[in-house]
């Protein structure tokens, strides 16, 4: 069952979702259901840590500048003597959900990672962002470096929907919450993006800790295969929604998470 097909197949829907508004954790689980492996499969749960921890790292590499910039690493001439985007920022960005994180991860992990809690959760999360897209909020932070501590806040705080809800989507929480707190659409993806990486580096670090012993030989190369293809695929993937974020609104997202949240509804009614 656990073929390197299944490794691309999952890579592949990782890398194509992670960083998209449509929650990459409920299309593997939707697509774990598909492929008929059963949920409690421990070392698919390890699985999809690891091809997570590929689809981080292709957002380290688009955004290398960037964290060299929060870290003092380099300097940026064009910005001297006004704000900018620092590592307060994204500290007060994670610690919301960093915190219920660590307080309900196993519950979480062992009552709501299910197709029926996803499919819900994603319809709910189009409408909210539905509602973002349609908020006559003033956007008074265009730009990445124009965002507030404030703003930092809010947007930690809808990334805890995330957390306690599987399938409900990270970036789609995030940049809504981010659209509804006035900061731009181009500004809240950009900001998402750099959110996730220590959040989802501090999680998958902590699941494989746990994991460990599962790493034996003879399922290392189907970690590897699908730690590759989703790296591969993420990096494409978040180059083309950074292009796109700008002119492509929220509700095509929201209305593509109805249609799969109506089409799985059907195959499991059929089953």
């Amino acid at each position: 069952m656990l073929s390197y097909w299944v490794a691309i197949i999952m890579g592949i829907v990782e890398g194509l979702t992670e960083f998209l508004p449509v929650s990459s954790t409920g299309h593997l689980i939707l697509t774990q259901a598909l492929l008929g492996i059963p949920e409690d499969n421990s070392i698919m749960k390890t699985f999809e840590v690891v091809i997570q921890l590929g689809a981080i790292l292709a957002v380290v590499v688009i955004y290398w500048n960037r964290i060299l910039l929060l870290f003092g690493l380099k300097k940026d001439p064009s910005r001297a003597g006004k704000k900018k985007l620092n590592l307060i920022h994204i500290l007060i960005g994670i610690l919301p959900a960093g915190i219920i994180g660590l307080l309900v991860n196993n519950w979480i992990e062992e009552h709501l990672f299910s197709p029926k809690t996803v499919l819900l959760s994603l319809i709910v999360g189009g409408v909210l962002l539905i509602i973002a897209e349609k908020s006559s909020s003033r956007k008074t932070a265009q730009e990445l470096d124009d965002i507030t501590y404030r703003q930092a806040f809010y947007i930690g705080l809808y990334q805890i929907l995330a957390v306690i809800w599987p399938g409900f989507s990270r970036s789609g929480a995030t940049i809504a919450g981010g659209m509804l707190s006035g900061v731009s659409r181009g500004a809240s993806a950009d900001f998402t993006f750099i959110l996730a990486i220590p959040l989802m580096f501090a999680a998958s670090g902590l699941s494989l800790i746990k994991s460990y012993k599962l790493f034996t030989p003879d399922i290392i190369g189907f970690f590897a295969v699908g730690f590759v293809v989703s790296f591969i695929v993420a990096l494409l993937a978040v180059v083309t929604f950074i292009k796109l974020v700008s002119r492509m609104q929220l509700t095509y997202f929201a209305y593509y998470r109805f249609v799969i949240a109506i089409l799985f509804a059907i195959y499991f009614f059929m089953m």
